[in-house]
């Protein structure tokens, strides 16, 4: 319920694919919203103009397609750019908390390891 209240709040969605993303906002009437397109071939440029717009204190929801953005998908480097310029980053957490953390940390996602405490 909280993904789909920030959905209908924020200024700016950044999906992965547009489509997929349109698709859900339709299913639960989120009609005023317009997903951009914040793929692997065009985060990078895309970065700039959406840190410019978090500094104008609007708000951006990134979504990808499945699973968690900037874990096997795009929004590492928007990530990283908003944390560098100063703004707090805040993940939507799914079912994974560590996910959730890895997500918004701005740290590399291309590989890390995650190994629970040792039971005694």
């Amino acid at each position: 319920m909280r993904a789909l209240r920030i959905l209908r709040e924020v200024a700016v969605i950044a999906a992965e694919d547009t489509r997929r993303t349109a698709h859900l906002l339709a299913r639960h009437a989120i009609c005023d919203a317009r997903p951009r397109a914040c793929t692997q071939h065009n985060e990078a440029g895309k970065c700039v103009a959406l840190v410019d717009r978090l500094l104008r204190s609007e708000s951006i929801a990134l979504v990808s397609d499945a699973g968690t953005p900037t874990v096997s998908d795009p929004g590492g480097l928007l990530i990283r750019a908003a944390i560098d310029a100063g703004i707090r980053v805040e993940p939507i957490p799914g079912p994974s908390a560590v996910l959730a953390a890895l997500s918004a940390s701005g740290l590399p996602t291309d590989a890390f390891a995650f190994v629970r405490i040792p039971a005694s």
